[in-house]
């Protein structure tokens, strides 16, 4: 069990990378406070999967772009379990439109959700982390923000990017505190966003693409980085910090593709 006793906050955990993350960390030991936004049912659905693996869990609704929010959930958090170990910054939002007809509106909440969302939930646990001299921050960023050749993207492009250099920057300050802060850059991964307004012919096409794309013939699973996500949360990790660890098949150390 790599993370017994410990407590782990996932961020946008109730699908995706961040289901199977918060799910990854319970069978290895964790106890997890599973964050939404607007899907209680499935955050509940999350929180009781965990619960009948043997680890206690809560679901807590709070946008990780309002500070306020984020700070009652911390302290939420810290009332019920005493600790937080683990922080996981995975909530996300994502708009695809070319740059010239990207919004405003568009470009702010991409910013606001992936960016200032990490900003948010870092700093609201790393001062309880700072006190026990102890913590593993782990930021989910994506092979976009490494600079690819694809459109249709900025904002999240660079919100992106922009989370790399925030985990570097984090992890040269709260290093001396004993906190490791990595970052995790996947690439395509296949989840329900991949279903969303596509139809199962754009679906099995797409699919088709980035398998072609990976060095390993194959497109990635949310429990890919949730494995890549353990090993960081672990003692494992111990001397690492700083890092981008790219998790994507191979896709951005040997191609150059449009998707």
């Amino acid at each position: 069990m790599k993370l017994s006793n410990r407590v782990a906050l996932v961020t946008g955990s109730s699908r995706g990378i961040g289901r199977a993350t918060a799910l990854a960390f319970a069978r290895e030991g964790a106890d997890v406070v599973v964050n939404y936004h607007s899907r209680s049912d499935k955050a509940e659905e999350v929180a009781s999967q965990i619960r009948q693996i043997g680890r206690k869990a809560i679901a807590i609704k709070a946008d990780v772009a309002d500070r306020d929010a984020v700070d009652s959930m911390v302290k939420t958090a810290i009332a019920e379990f005493g600790k937080i170990d683990i922080l996981m910054n995975n909530a996300g939002a994502i708009r695809r439109a070319e740059f010239l007809d990207t919004s405003p509106e568009d470009w702010d909440i991409q910013i606001r959700t992936n960016l200032s969302g990490a900003f948010n939930c870092t700093q609201a646990v790393a001062k309880y982390m700072v006190k026990r001299r102890y913590g593993k921050i782990i930021n989910i960023s994506s092979i976009m923000g490494l600079g690819l050749n694809i459109t249709r993207l900025v904002g999240y492009a660079v919100s992106k990017a922009a989370i790399i250099n925030l985990t570097k920057m984090v992890a040269l300050e709260l290093g001396k505190w004993g906190i490791n802060v990595n970052c995790i850059a996947p690439g395509v991964i296949l989840t329900e966003f991949t279903y969303e307004s596509r139809t199962e012919e754009e679906v099995q096409a797409h699919i088709k693409r980035q398998k072609e794309n990976s060095v390993l013939g194959l497109i990635g699973k949310p429990e890919d980085i949730a494995n890549a996500a353990v090993f960081l949360a672990s003692d494992e990790s111990a001397y690492i910090t700083g890092q981008v660890i790219v998790v994507d098949g191979g896709n951005t150390s040997f191609l150059t593709h449009s998707a």
